[in-house]
């Protein structure tokens, strides 16, 4: 059997690793038309940073997985097809803001529909909107005169900071399909490559929309946990309550659980903000305008506890920081990734520089150009953006730190030497309530934790 991959990104990449280590009778060929992306999979530094994934890519690449530009040719030679392009919310047009830009997606399918020789299985594994399957079989099977082809849903669970562990050992995989003898025959083909290493009970199959469904609903789930613990930090804040012993105490109820309830700056990442709103999106062209403006404020609690987080250094820092220089400490949107999308620290630094404050940022894993990028804009210029090798760099003559990714490295530095270069009264914001707060206080900051009550 030949697998190829249509994407070299966060999912593509890592996954495709993961099979190719766990079935090396498999050829895996991973294409992207970025040459530098897949020269970077090719070098000694790869451009998605995950725990252990470098160890699993050595393993297997040049025995069994393979990266390189030559689409079409994978194409032609791979018996099953994964998808894994990127699908943003569109910028404009009908839906610009809320639905799924499916360019790529059709733009791959009308590749496959053109290159295709004999039976292909087509595996959508990027994140899509419900239906979109019905759209990929049209144009496979309109486009093509040699081409016989069963599409799939295979969406992916993976957390960012854990995906080689969550792909070696995954609580579910998800599988849907057409409910017929050739779908069935299809999905029982990619079951059996997962069964290498996942023990069939975790391996579920549905219909196609159920599938493409269920990915939408998980995300939508979770960040709906995180916006609402959110909402009641503010409440703590405002009433003297801790938000962390509030967590403590409703997640020990079974049926509510200890998962996601960590009040924070605000969620991140590829998936959350945009599924949401992909979400809000069908709920409103299937006719439920109550249920689309039910999710879409899960994302508007989001925005404002980002907004709460920059509202608050400012008001602490007598209401102004202009010139102030504020050390912002991590930039991904969260720890163990090199993934800065729709991060909330893009937020609040941009906040902040609108406030005519200096912003220095450091982060362990987030290239400078990226960080740059993210704030900026194409080409964009602002010194009072400055990037720091390491965060006592960025705190020397800082007048505040704010911490806005959870990295460990966070927890153990030397803050009294930190301490010893900052302006004083000098204060630390604490977006992701991990730092040492008694030992900050001890030493002479004032501390700042989101749901937790002030320092004095």
């Amino acid at each position: 059997m030949r697998i190829t991959c249509l994407g070299a990104g966060y999912v593509g990449g890592p996954t495709m690793a993961m099979i190719a280590a766990q079935c090396p009778d498999i050829q895996v060929t991973v294409v992207d038309h970025n040459a530098s992306r897949i020269a970077a999979w090719n070098s000694d530094r790869l451009p998605v940073y995950e725990p252990g994934l470098d160890e699993v890519v050595r393993a297997a690449r040049g025995r069994n997985l393979h990266f390189h530009t030559d689409v079409e040719h994978a194409i032609r030679s791979g018996d099953v097809i994964f998808v894994c392009v990127g699908t943003p919310t569109k910028t404009s047009g009908v839906g610009a803001g809320r639905a799924a830009d499916l360019r790529y997606i059709e733009r791959a399918a009308r590749t496959i529909a053109e290159v295709s020789e004999g039976p292909k299985i087509v595996v959508e594994k990027s994140t899509i909107p419900v239906k979109t399957a019905e759209a990929l079989l049209t144009i496979l099977r309109s486009n093509s005169r040699h081409g016989d082809f069963q599409v799939l849903s295979n969406p992916e669970f993976l957390a960012e900071g854990t995906a080689v562990a969550d792909l070696r050992d995954p609580e579910r995989i998800l599988i849907g399909g057409e409910r017929t003898p050739a779908g069935e025959a299809a999905m029982a083909t990619l079951a059996d490559i997962y069964a290498r290493w996942v023990p069939r009970e975790r391996i579920l199959t549905t219909n196609l929309w159920s599938s493409e469904l269920s990915k939408l609903v998980a995300n939508a789930f979770l960040a709906q946990r995180i916006s609402s613990i959110n909402s009641i930090s503010a409440l703590c804040e405002a009433t003297g309550a801790d938000v962390g012993e509030v967590a403590d105490a409703i997640g020990r109820d079974s049926r509510i659980g200890p998962k996601f309830l960590r009040a924070s700056v605000g969620f991140g990442g590829s998936c959350f903000r945009k599924d949401i709103l992909n979400l809000v999106y069908l709920c409103e062209h299937f006719g439920l305008p109550e249920v689309a403006e039910y999710w879409e404020r899960v994302v508007r609690m989001n925005d404002w506890q980002k907004d709460r987080f920059t509202r608050m250094i400012v008001s602490t820092l007598f209401n102004t920081v202009s010139e102030k220089r504020i050390a912002v400490l991590g930039f991904a949107f969260k720890k163990d990734t090199n993934d800065t999308r729709d991060s909330p620290a893009i937020a609040v630094v941009r906040g902040l520089l609108e406030e005519n404050a200096t912003v220095a940022v450091y982060d362990p894993k987030v290239p400078a150009e990226a960080i740059r990028l993210e704030v900026l804009g194409p080409g964009g210029t602002d010194a009072r953006l400055v990037v720091a090798a390491s965060a006592a760099e960025a705190a020397a003559g800082a007048h505040a730190l704010a911490v806005l990714t959870e990295w460990d490295e966070f927890r153990s530095l030397d803050f009294a030497a930190i301490h010893a270069g900052m302006h004083k009264p000098a204060c630390v914001f604490d977006g992701r309530n991990i730092l040492p707060r008694s030992e900050l206080e001890r030493i002479g900051y004032r501390v700042f934790s989101i749901g937790k009550p002030a320092s004095a």
